[in-house]
């Protein structure tokens, strides 16, 4: 089966089945995936959901995760991931991509794309990676005026706010503002680069709502598993680049071998194999699919003249 023949898949929006997931007990994991082919990993590995990231589209393109990016290159990725894999898709979505209409339309643009939900944060332009210094925020108000519009543009979308509050402005400010977005319309609250388990406990019993935690590297964040914060109160945990940095690590690792040696024989067996490949995308599934539609027909007779 490929998704050039598939109809429906379950007959309900991606939206709705993402807020399934986070109702469930426990806690929906969510990889980052940045690109098609990584979804269809993820999928295979047994994941329910997936998180594109800005700054892993954007590191792909050789961007900065600076707010560079554009709506039509993300929602290119998004609907190439969305329609590979069939799993919802959480999407970063920055800062809306501008003020109220702008979020709207992005709203609109990813739910087209087959998006289940957007991130929002409440950070001004050019932004920054949640885990950096000096960023400046929107006022709590600004923040949940956009809220209110994606939330009035969505058909299905879950409306995910963030909140970059807490290194600037400390946790109790940043509780007051989730309070503010939720009270705007947003679905569920990510707040961004919590330090310690205590502030993620602290947050999590101060804002009732569907919580995702962020478990980036190399970050201002403790490391904590999927089950530790789901006993901190967590709904959702995103890795948002890990496999990007596993995977640029390993073509570092490739291009370094074959400048060096000029064969790339020692590496085969860190390589997926052809076939391997050809089982994760369903090579065989199109070619009986073109052999099926594209088989020639030959006319019992000739064609009228004109």
């Amino acid at each position: 089966m490929t998704w050039l023949t598939e109809r429906d898949r379950d007959g309900q929006p991606a939206g709705e089945r993402l807020a399934a997931l986070w109702a469930r007990p426990g806690i929906v994991r969510i990889p980052g995936a940045h690109d098609p082919l990584a979804a269809l990993l993820a999928r295979r590995a047994g994941f329910e959901a997936l998180y594109l990231s800005g700054a892993a589209v954007s590191a792909s393109l050789a961007l900065p995760d600076l707010g560079v990016l554009t709506l039509g290159e993300l929602t290119f990725f998004a609907r190439a991931i969305c329609r590979a894999s069939g799993l919802p898709l959480v999407v970063d979505g920055d800062t809306g991509y501008g003020e109220a209409l702008n979020a709207m339309r992005l709203v609109r643009e990813l739910e087209d794309a087959g998006a289940a939900a957007v991130q929002l944060e409440d950070q001004v332009l050019p932004k920054k990676c949640g885990h950096l210094t000096d960023k400046r925020l929107v006022s709590p108000d600004d923040m949940a005026r956009k809220i209110a519009a994606a939330v009035r543009a969505a058909r299905h979308l879950k409306i995910i706010a963030r909140t970059d509050a807490v290194a600037s402005e400390g946790i109790d400010a940043a509780i007051a503002r989730a309070k503010r977005y939720l009270d705007a319309g947003a679905h569920a609250i990510f707040p961004e680069a919590l330090a310690t388990a205590d502030d993620f406990r602290a947050f999590a019993g101060a804002v009732r709502a569907p919580l995702l935690a962020n478990m980036t590297e190399f970050g201002r964040s403790v490391l904590l598993s999927a089950d530790e914060l789901a006993s901190l109160g967590y709904r959702m945990v995103i890795w948002p680049a890990t496999a990007l940095r596993i995977a640029a690590r390993a073509m570092e690792d490739c291009y370094a071998e074959l400048a060096k040696r000029g064969t790339q024989q020692a590496l085969l067996d860190r390589m997926q194999s052809r076939r391997e490949l050809y089982d994760v995308i369903r090579y065989e599934d199109y070619e009986a699919l073109d052999a099926t539609i594209a088989k020639s027909v030959v006319p019992d007779r000739p064609a009228p003249p004109r």
